[in-house]
């Protein structure tokens, strides 16, 4: 199986997809964010990628507050969210420099306004990977190839959403992924890579990795991953 992401093909006899997740470690500073860009492709990756978030679309204000962050994360959102203009400036330097913009919209809304300014392929993060009637409804509306995370999920659940897209004719792409930050090791279940290229056929596998190092990015190679994504800051 493959698909194009930009100009790249990724899969089958194709080199692995290297994807650097900016997610929101520019903390709502655009400049910061063109500086990850940078160094994403001076470090050799094919895309950075960011988030869009429109709180009030994706979480109630009153949401109970993580430990990974020292204020409510809906008032993080409001806070640090890129805007469409800033997420459309950062998309047109890419394209100066050479690396494919992607993103992450957490809501149908946030998809819709990213792919009015141009966004090629859309990312389903894995606390979105069982909502399949709005997966279903990006595919068919926007008819953009989708790489999914599956973490969390059990294979029943992952089998839901891969035919649920699959129908739709959609090019997509599955990530194995562990929820953790960072995971533990012992955690690390990298065969689910090689049941997931058996399982699905009709999509290219690949692996998001939340490791503070490379090496289990680096196995999940050897397993048959064909894009890697990375956390990354300055």
């Amino acid at each position: 199986m493959n698909m194009k992401i930009g100009a790249k093909t990724v899969g089958q006899n194709s080199p692995v997809f290297i994807i650097a997740e900016g997610c929101d470690n520019h903390l709502g500073n655009p400049e910061t964010a063109r500086e990850m860009c940078r160094q994403a492709k001076l470090a050799g990756a094919d895309a950075i990628k960011f988030q869009h978030h429109l709180a009030d679309e994706e979480m109630l204000p009153d949401v109970p507050m993580s430990s990974n962050f020292n204020m409510p994360l809906y008032e993080f959102l409001k806070k640090y969210a890129l805007t469409l203009d800033q997420h459309r400036e950062l998309m047109s330097y890419c394209r100066e420099i050479g690396i494919q913009y992607l993103c992450t919209p957490f809501s149908y809304k946030a998809a819709e306004e990213m792919v009015s300014i141009g966004l090629e392929v859309i990312k389903i993060g894995s606390g979105e990977m069982t909502d399949v009637p709005s997966l279903v409804r990006m595919a068919v509306t926007f008819r953009k190839p989708m790489i999914v995370s599956t973490g969390m999920s059990r294979f029943e659940e992952i089998d839901r959403t891969y035919h649920a897209l699959k129908a739709t004719s959609i090019p997509l792409a599955l990530l194995n992924c562990v929820s953790e930050y960072p995971p533990v090791y012992d955690d690390i279940n990298l065969r689910v890579i090689l049941t997931m290229i058996e399982r699905y056929p009709q999509s290219v596998i690949g692996h998001s990795d939340h490791t503070p190092d490379l090496y289990t990015s680096f196995a999940a190679v050897t397993l048959g991953a064909k894009i890697i994504e990375k956390h990354v800051i300055l």
